[in-house]
């Protein structure tokens, strides 16, 4: 059995990872879509140094707490999507679409097959 403190740990801080990886990602094409492909290379490296800080921790507490290898990466991946809709909604002005829902209830399904007993 996986701690409880351990799994909230770890998806707290893929949280908080995924908040930086998703700026560095796409943040750019909002903040220095006027500025040459390098000047964004460059800041999008800067940012996901503190991602990587924040990242790798988490992946050794879930580890560490008995999180299988693809256990902790369809986490990693719902807390990304989790993170992504409000990003692109919110920061990015994108349009609510339905494809979010459906790809939302493939995480469930794909949490389900991977935590299976």
């Amino acid at each position: 059995m996986i701690p409880v403190h351990a799994l909230v740990a770890t998806v707290l801080l893929l949280a908080a990872s995924n908040l930086f990886m998703t700026f560095a990602w796409y943040g750019h094409l909002k903040n220095y879509a006027a500025s040459p492909w390098y000047v964004a290379a460059i800041v999008s490296w800067g940012i996901a140094f503190f991602e990587y800080l924040i990242q790798v921790p988490a992946n050794r507490i879930g580890f560490r707490a008995g999180l299988t290898l693809g256990q902790l990466k369809i986490v990693q991946e719902v807390v990304t999507l989790t993170v992504f809709v409000p990003f692109a909604l919110f920061y990015m002005d994108q349009p609510l679409r339905l494809n979010y829902v459906w790809a939302g209830l493939c995480m469930v399904g794909a949490v389900y097959f991977m935590f299976k007993g």
